[in-house]
């Protein structure tokens, strides 16, 4: 679908003015109207935002009088981020996708925030009930030389969203960003956020060095295992990391670099007996694909029937804890062989432990069809990943909460 935009109407980009993610998202209306996803409860765990567009809003949150002066005069959020290194930064295929410029441009109604109308469309074009959203720039907060700036980003970044965005759209949901270079913090995180409207669990941004498993964690394990939430370990690559200097490729990074420190994490987590010590708290391992999961679960059986002794706290296999207390986004899913990728639900348990979850917007997003098009899934499977386990995980309504088809592309 195109617009209806003269030639010369070009804004100083050189790009047409005009975008729409209701027209962007036009082929994903449409997918959902042909599969009829109107009675399918449809959760998405992991959306996101560029909190980079809303900047200027989440400024005043900043605590600290220095970081938010300084936070002042910087035009975007990732001026005071850690640069992430040049080999990972055409992410938008040399400008090809449109969307990312594009959204800048859109056009919303100033009653509400910018960011409510954005996921909105989105939501409604792709056919979601609710949606899990995460921020992006911060993600790479985790490897920042000043753990202040962790801190304050975060805590500004979570002010705004639960404040001025949330409130305006029931179906909008987060995860508290956790600064875990700052345990201390942490426990203020959960306490004051934890129990806010539409707060469904906690976030950590994977690309760090800290152990997970060590025990000044324990008492950030202990108090989101109370609350009945869940915790989960967002993957994201940092360039900078010596092992992928090397690659000189964006592809190169992205394939290993999402799957990297969510191993590693998930490894120690499992190991080190976290579920043993925990047994309610509930781990989600996000945007790092599935392909990884059943390799980790056969290299930790084989080498802990041989060690046992070094993982005194485990009772049962490494796997059986990591197809029980974990769950797993599907974005983005590898199904070039579906023989491997039907192996691969079986192996991590997808009827109760596979959460449906899009990336939105980002280059690589994935729409509900990549779940609902799979030939080895019934019915009643296609439900539980695209939206029941997630409902029962978050604790939300069991009901569809999406807007008639027709109105979709109004």
């Amino acid at each position: 679908m195109t617009h209806s935009v003269e030639d010369s109407d070009l804004t100083n980009t050189g790009r047409r003015p005009g975008f729409d993610t209701r027209h962007h998202l036009a082929h994903a209306a449409n997918q959902a109207r042909e599969r009829n996803y109107r009675d399918f409860l449809i959760v998405d765990a992991d959306a996101h935002q560029n909190e980079n567009e809303s900047w200027s809003d989440i400024v005043p949150f900043i605590e600290d009088p220095v970081v938010r002066h300084f936070a002042e005069y910087s035009r975007h959020m990732s001026a005071m981020l850690f640069p992430s290194g040049g080999n990972a930064a055409n992410q938008s295929g040399s400008g090809r996708l449109e969307r990312y410029p594009g959204r800048s441009l859109e056009k919303v109604p100033s009653d509400i925030p910018r960011d409510v109308s954005l996921v909105r469309r989105e939501m409604d074009s792709i056919g979601v009930d609710y949606q899990v959203v995460f921020p992006t720039s911060l993600l790479g907060l985790g490897m920042h030389p000043d753990t202040n700036m962790e801190v304050q980003l975060a805590w500004a970044y979570t002010r705004w969203m639960t404040e001025v965005v949330m409130p305006h759209e029931p179906r909008v949901k987060t995860m508290v960003y956790l600064p875990f270079n700052e345990p201390e913090a942490c426990m203020r995180f959960i306490e004051t956020f934890g129990d806010r409207p539409g707060v469904v669990g906690f976030m950590v941004a994977g690309a760090r060095y800290r152990p997970i498993h060590h025990n000044v964690y324990a008492p950030i394990y202990r108090a989101i295992e109370e609350r009945g939430k869940p915790l989960g370990f967002h993957a994201n690559y940092y360039a900078k990391e010596r092992v992928l200097e090397g690659m000189n490729r964006f592809l190169s990074v992205h394939a290993l670099g999402f799957v990297l420190y969510n191993l590693v994490h998930l490894t120690n987590v499992i190991i080190n007996g976290i579920p043993e010590r925990f047994p309610k708290l509930r781990m989600i391992w996000i945007e790092s694909g599935l392909a990884w999961v059943p390799f980790l679960m056969q290299r930790l059986d084989n080498e802990y029937m041989m060690r046992t002794a070094e993982a005194p706290l485990l009772k049962r296999p490494p796997s059986e804890y990591m197809r029980e207390s974990c769950y797993y986004t599907t974005q983005p899913m590898e199904s070039g062989d579906l023989q491997a990728l039907e192996t691969t639900f079986r192996m991590i348990n997808a009827d109760s432990q596979l959460l449906f979850a899009s990336d939105y917007p980002h280059w690589d997003f994935n729409l509900p069809s990549t779940i609902y098009d799979l030939p080895f899934l019934g019915e009643a499977q296609k439900r539980r990943i695209l939206g029941e386990n997630a409902r029962a995980l978050f604790r939300l309504e069991a009901k569809t909460v999406k807007p008639e088809p027709a109105a979709t592309n109004a």
